[in-house]
């Protein structure tokens, strides 16, 4: 976290939110609406490779959890966290919100099932999930996840994490062969749900044609003009994937510590304020829902719309530039160092002087963070990101509103009681990112 004076930045994120949504309300919604659909072919591949591509990367997870029980029990010296947390939850992240669905290639599942399949005979799995079940599997799947992330005492540990891991990858595949691939990774496995919804915002799309994978070029976001509105449960799953890294940056904020009455400049580590962090990450969630349905609510209200519930599941997919905008800042810092210390450790997983891949004698760089230059770099582009995400995110709201309701009048009152969110998050958002922090 930057300690740089933010009174001026939050002021500007809040004036430039305001001003889009003021733009947008006098623009006619039309225009706007089919630039976004517009899009532009970049060429084809012969053939996807997925199979290929998906088992390759089982054998990299298996190296990997060799590595996180033989190897080193540093967090900085293992490559297991530091694939598992930084090049996948921070690095794959962002490359899902910004090219596409890359998750579905590189899911270390995909590969083996293939191979499952052509010896089973079955690709459809034995057993059927229920249309109605919606993402309420996923749901708590994602929590478990956040809360070991943020919560537990020692997510970093090498041989926990992978013992971890290993388990949920045995409960993924035997999920897989029983329910079938696409039911299960579509709804249940928490991971691929998440990339998939991230990726809608991506400019890029792919689709299977016969002249093979074809690619196409468009502005980011622009996949949801035609997008389906989601189910509770799925605006759920957002709300926490935005409010759980929301909360990772809270808990750590003197502020956060001083209401539970742990003192920042003696904090007594993760194993003290276990119960106090899983209420407080449970309620940020409670909260971020609760805000969200009643700015949907009051905004149909004064748009004269019925159904609320159609208009939060279309409305909720705006908020997916906010979560990729706060997660890019919130872990770009972590992103900068860790990613160092990643590729050391994946030329010499185990300490033994090993050099694969070139980048094993390489000195990880942590001043790349430090420095009053640097900061200022950082921050700009910290900041950059949260007003950007929360801009294109009005825009987003603003169109899905102009087709929910056919009407410019009618989409921009539906969109006052959002636009004042999103400006009182923007307001947060930077002030997160300033907040002194401890732990």
């Amino acid at each position: 976290m930057l300690l740089l004076p933010t009174q001026y930045y939050a002021l500007g994120g809040a004036l430039a939110v305001a001003a889009t949504f003021l733009i947008l309300t006098f623009l006619p919604p039309e225009p706007l609406a089919r630039a976004g659909r517009r899009r532009l072919s970049v060429g084809s591949l012969p053939g996807d490779g997925r199979a290929a591509v998906s088992f390759l990367s089982f054998l990299f997870f298996a190296a990997l959890l060799y590595a996180g029980i033989e190897g080193s029990r540093d967090p900085l010296g293992n490559p297991l966290p530091l694939t598992i947390w930084t090049l996948l939850w921070v690095g794959l992240t962002l490359l899902q919100g910004i090219i596409g669905n890359l998750w579905a290639w590189l899911n270390p599942w995909y590969g083996p099932w293939r191979i499952f399949a052509w010896l089973s005979g079955r690709r459809s799995g034995w057993l059927h999930l229920p249309p109605t079940l919606g993402y309420r599997a996923a749901l708590p799947l994602f929590a478990a996840f956040a809360w070991f992330e943020l919560v537990y005492i020692a997510p970093d540990d090498p041989q926990r994490l992978a013992a971890a891991a290993f388990a949920y990858w045995l409960f993924t595949f035997g999920g897989i062969c029983l329910f079938g691939y696409r039911a299960w990774t579509g709804r249940i496995e928490f991971l691929s749900v998440f990339f998939r919804m991230l990726s809608q915002l991506s400019v890029f799309r792919a689709w299977r044609s016969p002249q093979g994978l074809r690619l196409s070029l468009g502005f980011p976001g622009g996949k949801l003009a035609h997008i389906q509105p989601l189910p509770l449960s799925g605006v759920a799953l957002l709300l926490l994937a935005l409010s759980s890294v929301s909360f990772d940056g809270l808990m750590r904020s003197f502020f956060w510590l001083g209401v539970i009455g742990i003192n920042p400049l003696e904090f007594p580590g993760r194993s003290v304020v276990i119960a106090e962090n899983t209420v407080g990450l449970l309620l940020v969630f409670l909260l971020f829902c609760a805000l969200f349905l009643l700015a949907v609510v009051i905004g149909e209200r004064l748009a004269g719309g019925r159904d609320w519930r159609q208009a939060a599941g279309l409305l909720v997919w705006s908020i997916t530039p906010i979560a990729l905008a706060y997660h890019f800042s919130h872990y770009l810092t972590a992103l900068l160092v860790n990613g160092q210390y990643a590729l050391v450790s994946l030329s010499d997983p185990f300490f033994n002087g090993w050099n694969l891949f070139g980048t094993g004698t390489m000195h990880a760089h942590t001043g790349v963070a430090l420095g009053a230059e640097r900061a200022w770099l950082i921050w700009n582009a910290q900041a950059a990101a949260i007003i950007g995400g929360h801009v294109l995110a009005v825009t987003i709201a603003h169109i899905t509103a102009f087709h929910l309701h056919g009407s410019g009048r009618r989409a921009a009152l539906s969109q006052i009681p959002m636009a004042a969110l999103m400006i009182g998050y923007t307001v947060f958002g930077l002030w997160l990112l300033s907040a002194p922090t401890a732990g």
